[in-house]
């Protein structure tokens, strides 16, 4: 489908239907039909750094969860919207969507940033806000609300399960390169914290500005000059593939000195190319080869958008929370989840979690979703047997061990 500006701008419904008329008929009145349609806007990045793990792929894989779901007896639309990296864009899309589309749920909502904004509109409008791509840990910790759920991953589990190993193989020395806003501060805080208990230092860090950042060789040398065993990058998407590019032009690896990639998408490693991105340790939720089930949801999604864009665990993400979502309407009726979010939000908790893409799981307390995690090192080019098989597997988290303990949160929905 081709975006229009208005479309990008204002959040222009694309729409996906279920359900059929009540009592058989072809038709309903507007305010009927407005009271059994539920509407999910999908906020994404369209056109920066991360449109390659949310954009076009997070519409397509919330409209598959809305096929896969099937007819049941209500309707559901899709509205798509770009927020630019901008949190004061995402919250005005987010307020322009609840005040006059009458939009129930947000999905996606990448950029930390953006989400921690989104977050206290979905709170004081009473709508949902189902976050699949933003990592800040804040969004189940300090700034948790009974109107959020956290898919994907997040900071602590990606701190837990990279930092971790890394320092266990020898690691011990670390510097941080970290994109200068929410979700930057959020990893190399998270990280820090699981380097120095495992007994390792940290040498230092510098913070980059986010965004418009495209040479990072004055910060590479910096990080250089301390000796560190390894440089964390606490960054994403464009500003993750010019570190590693450019750490490689230096010829890092051959003095010794390790890439600690926090955040990696499997669309990232292929625009590096396994050339240059062999070797690195990524930390996945989702992976389309992972075992039968991720295979069956990426050849469903590829047909709706190609065989050539990659499925990353962001896209999976909002089709696993979108369908999750479905299946609490259903049972408390559409009137009944339009009119409170977070009563809907508490039944999410309440039903257990079951999808394609992430197999068995469950939603917490304080809105974080859980799942196992899997640390992946990324293929050697002749280890790899075709289009996108990059990984191979070296260690599974359960999902009771791969997030925070709910008690170390600080998320005011919980009673000590």
């Amino acid at each position: 489908m081709t975006l229009n500006r208005r479309g990008l701008l204002t959040g222009a419904a694309a729409t996906a239907t279920i359900g059929a008329g009540i009592g058989g008929l072809p038709w309903r009145s507007a305010r009927a039909q407005a009271a059994q349609t539920i509407k999910v806007g999908v906020l994404v990045d369209m056109s920066g750094m991360y449109r390659d793990v949310t954009g076009q792929t997070s519409i397509a894989a919330a409209r598959q969860a809305i096929q896969d779901f099937g007819p049941r007896g209500f309707n559901v639309e899709v509205l798509f919207g770009d927020q630019q990296n901008k949190p004061d864009v995402g919250v005005n899309v987010a307020r322009t969507w609840f005040d006059r589309d009458g939009v129930d749920c947000l999905a996606d909502v990448s950029t930390s940033s953006v989400a921690l904004a989104v977050n206290d509109i979905c709170r004081e409008k009473n709508k949902i806000h189902m976050n699949a791509s933003a990592a800040t840990s804040d969004l189940t910790g300090r700034n948790c609300t009974p109107n959020t759920v956290h898919w994907t991953y997040d900071t602590w589990m990606l701190a837990n399960s990279v930092g971790g190993a890394t320092v266990r193989a020898g690691g011990d020395s670390w510097y941080f390169i970290t994109a200068d806003y929410a979700f930057g501060h959020a990893l190399e805080r998270d990280t820090t914290a699981f380097v120095r208990a495992a007994g390792g230092r940290v040498l230092g860090s510098v913070r980059t500005p986010f965004p418009g950042t495209t040479d990072f060789s004055s910060f590479l040398l910096g990080a250089q000059a301390t000796n560190p065993k390894v440089i964390g990058l606490a960054n994403a998407g464009a500003d993750t593939i010019n570190c590693v590019k450019q750490a490689a032009e230096f010829g890092l690896n051959r003095r010794g000195i390790r890439l600690a990639s926090l955040l990696l998408f499997i669309t990232e490693v292929h625009s590096l190319s396994l050339r240059t991105a062999q070797g690195l340790i990524v930390t996945e939720s989702f992976y389309w080869d992972l075992n039968e089930r991720t295979r069956a949801f990426t050849r469903r999604l590829r047909g709706q958008i190609g065989p050539n864009p990659g499925i990353a665990s962001t896209h999976a993400g909002v089709y696993g929370a979108t369908l999750h979502y479905l299946k609490a309407v259903q049972e408390m009726g559409p009137a009944a989840a339009k009119a409170s979010g977070a009563e809907a939000v508490a039944r999410m908790k309440a039903l257990p979690c079951d999808d394609d893409a992430f197999g068995p799981g469950s939603i917490r307390a304080d809105g974080r979703k859980l799942h196992p995690a899997y640390l992946f090192e990324v293929k050697k080019p002749e280890e790899s047997g075709g289009p996108w098989d990059y990984y191979k597997l070296l260690q599974t988290t359960a999902a009771e061990q791969a997030f925070r303990p709910l008690a170390e949160g600080g998320c005011t929905l919980i009673r000590s």
